[in-house]
């Protein structure tokens, strides 16, 4: 297989249908995997949390509780119970999909192959689908709560009025529409494209011969740990972020 065979093909996705109803079936079987391993490894710690001296899952579980916890403390400034669940779920689940990035190139895909399956993609947060998907769900709950914590009436003004005035309600409603979209944009894409890339290398590394694969691959998994951890961070941060301006009021 040549380079470019290569590449093109560890970048395509397994799927079904055509057009906008066109189906990822490996971006949302892994997601779906990894958001269960989430899910039931945190259930298992609390069923098992004990006052006494704590078990290293339940040490795991409590100290990502903690740091989500503290960044929902600075960042957000309103009240709602749901934004620190939400958080440690955006954080946690987002570093699973990106972490599976550290995994061999050829592993899985091989795998699935002598069960028959041409392509298979096992990074959902390098397709674009996956992470619009996060980034607009992101933007439904921003528009929720606006509307909840603010009332329709109250919402619909600050549209109109903020921040020019009265005398400037079409340029404001321009802005806010701008900035409205720009954010699920900018969530999505900035994920999309530092673990796209990050992919991308890994793949590029792997036509090299043997015996240097190593020597690139070892550094750049190190350094990469960092990438997919920031990234899982700087979509947790941003979501409490945009949450915390829904619940404000000009």
């Amino acid at each position: 297989m040549r380079a470019t065979e290569y590449i093109v093909h560890h970048l395509t996705p397994l799927h079904i249908g055509q057009g906008f109803w066109t189906l990822h079936l490996d971006t949302l079987f892994f997601s779906g995997i990894l958001g269960l391993i989430f899910a039931l490894t945190f259930k298992y710690a609390a069923e098992r949390a004990t006052s006494g001296v704590p078990g290293p899952i339940q040490n795991f579980a409590e100290m990502l509780v903690e740091f989500v916890d503290a960044q929902v403390k600075d960042a957000f400034h309103g009240r709602n119970p749901l934004i620190a669940p939400l958080a440690l779920t955006v954080f946690c689940w987002v570093f699973l999909m990106n972490a599976m990035d550290l995994l061999p190139v050829d592993l899985l895909p091989t795998i699935a192959a002598l069960e028959g399956t041409p392509y298979l993609r096992v990074v959902p947060s390098t397709d674009l689908n996956a992470t619009f998907a996060m980034s607009i769900t992101v933007f439904f709950l921003i528009l929720y709560y606006s509307l909840k914590v603010k009332g329709p009436g109250e919402f619909i003004k600050e549209i109109l009025v903020h921040p020019f005035g009265v005398w400037f309600m079409p340029f404001n409603l321009i802005l806010r529409l701008v900035e409205e979209l720009a954010r699920p944009v900018s969530l999505a894409l900035r994920l999309f494209g530092n673990m796209y890339a990050g992919e991308l290398i890994f793949i590029l590394i792997a036509l090299l011969p043997w015996y240097i694969q190593p020597v690139l691959s070892f550094p750049w998994a190190v350094f990469h740990i960092l990438i997919i951890t920031l990234q899982a961070f700087i979509f947790m941060v941003l979501t409490i972020v945009y949450l915390s301006m829904a619940h404000a009021s000009h």
